[in-house]
């Protein structure tokens, strides 16, 4: 049997031609994996602002040493058992000067309504160092927890004293040889402080512009210019005069806030309710699962902060069903609450706690102030 045959031809069968708009497409495919390949790479003027971790001001937080200890303390007083939750919000900035996200980042976060695309300059200004940054963070974190011990007690009848005076200087800012450590802030702009959400207050009217001061040294008043430099926290511009503050009280009773890591003042007003629930009977929010966000003054007073957006979100994800904001930041909430999340209006301390005492005895909350347009 014959494996060939010599006379028999074969003749391979015509090899097919690419047609051209598959020709076409196949270099398209190719050009835009190079365009997306060297976009991951290429630098970008953005980071990306999202939720961060949530803290409940009743619960416990890790100190430094890793051990667990209750995120407020209380030592000089009766205390009492807390149920539920009061959550304060944070927010991560993805990125900074030395590493920017790529353009692949950026795209995913602009389609997440969780995240917010933000340019560099609104988070590091130019010349700030994310140390320097990290620095004036902690520094408003500790004026807060102060001034939310001074506005829970002052709330609870308790007489409270206070001045202002300078811890430390950052080196090069405007305060640096025109301030001293221990120097105590008399006035601001003609107007009396006493605490440094009064002093920020002042500085932050002027929009940059000097500001006149009157301190005292050695038991003698004198007066100084200091002209403040332009930062950003939490996506909030502020004006910073370049010193570190400590809001000195007599504080009848030891209140202790222990938070590593989370730095700025946006934790002031939840700080205060935590205070208040553990120095009073029974439950102050019900019971319920409860966040919220702010800045506040010993007097009180609620103030702005940023990136609420992305702190809605993290109220979700921590299981809150109610959220108190500053009427302030109103006009970022609306259209932009969660499904699922109710959320409250408040100008201060009182209307905070109006809104739980609703929460938790069953009150009109139809009633309570909300965000509108």
């Amino acid at each position: 049997m014959a494996l060939f045959d010599e006379n028999v031809t074969i003749t391979p069968a015509p090899r097919q031609r690419i047609s051209r708009s598959a020709t076409v497409g196949v270099w398209a495919l190719a050009v835009s994996m190079l365009i997306l390949l060297a976009l991951t790479f290429l630098p970008t003027a953005y980071v990306i602002q999202r939720p961060g971790p949530v803290y409940d001001t009743l619960g416990a937080t890790s100190a430094e040493n890793g051990d667990e200890v209750p995120l407020i303390s209380i030592e000089g007083a009766e205390t009492y058992p807390t149920a539920g939750t009061l959550d304060l919000l944070t927010v991560q900035v993805v990125g900074n000067r030395e590493r920017t996200p790529s353009w692949l980042e950026l795209a995913t976060a602009w389609f997440d309504p969780t995240k917010a695309v933000l340019p560099i300059d609104a988070i590091f200004p130019e010349g700030q160092t994310s140390e320097q940054r990290s620095e004036e963070s902690a520094v408003l974190m500790t004026d807060s927890q102060n001034e939310a011990t001074a506005a829970a007690l002052s709330e609870l009848g308790y007489d409270i004293g206070a001045h202002l005076s300078v811890h430390s200087l950052q080196e090069g800012s405007g305060a640096e040889g025109v301030i001293e450590e221990g120097d105590v802030i008399v006035s601001a702009g003609g107007t009396p402080v006493t605490s440094a959400a009064q002093l920020r207050e002042v500085v932050n009217a002027g929009d940059g512009a000097p500001v006149e001061m009157v301190i005292e040294r050695d038991g003698e008043e004198r007066s100084v210019t200091v002209t403040p430099t332009e930062s950003e926290i939490d996506g909030e511009t502020i004006w910073l005069l370049g010193i570190s503050l400590l809001s000195d009280y007599d504080f009848p009773i030891d209140v202790t806030i222990q938070l590593n890591n989370v730095g700025g003042p946006s934790a002031g007003m939840m700080f205060a309710l935590g205070i208040i629930d553990t120095l009073t009977p029974g439950e102050l929010n019900g019971g319920e699962n409860i966040a919220g966000t702010g800045t506040i003054s010993s007097d009180g007073t609620v103030g702005p902060i940023g990136g609420i957006q992305q702190k809605l979100w993290g109220a979700v994800g921590a299981g809150a069903d109610w959220f108190l904001a500053p009427a302030s930041n109103c006009d970022e909430v609306v259209g932009h609450i969660p499904d699922g999340l109710r959320v409250f209006s408040v100008e201060d301390l009182d209307d905070a706690l109006t809104a739980l005492d609703a929460i938790s005895g069953d009150g009109d909350l139809d009633s309570l102030p909300t965000c509108t347009r």
